[in-house]
């Protein structure tokens, strides 16, 4: 995915930080049990809250385990035990999900500023192969949404929510699978869709000013309006407000106080952090 789905640490209570960091740091051992040691490279923020969430859902947390981190063993770190295949599930979305970006950054670049990812491609290749035989259903979902993503980017000044509409339904899909009853499934698909909107548009509102030298697609660059930051903050809003009033109707169980800190003050921060940067030469 694109790391936008950040908590903001200041916020935290102590135990809830270290909480996160085993987590994240259970999901980096598991690219590697699954995968390969250097497929820990592609732990992102955005795979660790859906690890997050997946283990609250499913109550599968047991406890923590001390242990030495697998990149630096002189370093202590902790890892929380996952009583069922949370990790995996999880581990298989980073390596499908980076499989399929590097394939977009490929179709977007020319051979030689596409070297470097022509030449990792094959190794994720092979670790989307083994992923999506273990999880079909992840596979084909981002699959098949990327696809509509590609054509969509191909259509002459598409709207905004016609462009992200795509990826917004790869992480509603995604979520919604994962609903206990008919009732809470549309609660995950509904809070999945606007996370997946904010988070196709905050990558567009990052990439603006490169997107629009290279003279790549951006939705952002067919929007006509004098305060562009302002509309860029505007639009990302309104999907976090629309995301917190589904993520409100979810009964959280572990890691509750996490899963706060993430959509009340975490992605808000990365929002404010992108939108920071001064969009079309205007403060």
């Amino acid at each position: 995915m694109f790391g936008y789905l950040q908590i903001d640490k200041a916020e935290l209570k102590v135990r809830e930080f270290e909480a996160y960091k085993s987590v994240y740091c259970g999901l980096c051992r598991q690219l590697g049990r699954d995968y390969s040691v250097f497929a820990r490279f592609a732990l992102s923020y955005d795979c660790t809250f859906y690890a997050v969430t997946l283990m609250s859902l499913r109550r599968s947390c047991s406890g923590f385990d001390d242990g030495r981190c697998r990149f630096n063993p002189l370093k202590k770190c902790k890892y929380a035990r996952c009583g069922d295949d949370c990790y995996s599930r999880a581990a298989a979305l980073t390596v499908i999900t980076v499989y399929y970006k590097l394939l977009d950054d490929i179709s977007d670049s020319g051979f030689f500023k596409s070297l470097a990812v022509r030449l990792v491609k094959p190794f994720f290749s092979h670790w989307r192969k083994k992923a999506a035989g273990r999880y079909p259903e992840l596979d084909k979902t981002v699959c098949d949404i990327l696809t509509a993503q590609l054509e969509v980017e191909k259509k002459d000044k598409p709207l905004l929510d016609e462009a992200a509409h795509p990826t917004a339904c790869m992480l509603a899909e995604i979520m919604k699978a994962e609903g206990r009853s008919e009732s809470e499934s549309r609660v995950l698909y509904e809070c999945g869709y606007q996370l997946g909107r904010w988070v196709y548009l905050m990558d567009a509102a990052d990439d603006y000013e490169k997107d629009k030298k290279r003279g790549c697609f951006n939705p952002f660059l067919y929007v006509e309006t004098e305060d562009l930051r302002g509309y860029m903050n505007a639009v990302l809003s309104q999907s976090l407000a629309r995301a917190y009033d589904a993520y409100n109707l979810l009964t959280i169980y572990d890691f509750k106080g996490i899963l706060d800190n993430m959509i009340t003050y975490g992605f808000p921060l990365k929002q404010n952090s992108v939108l920071s940067v001064p969009q079309g030469g205007k403060k």
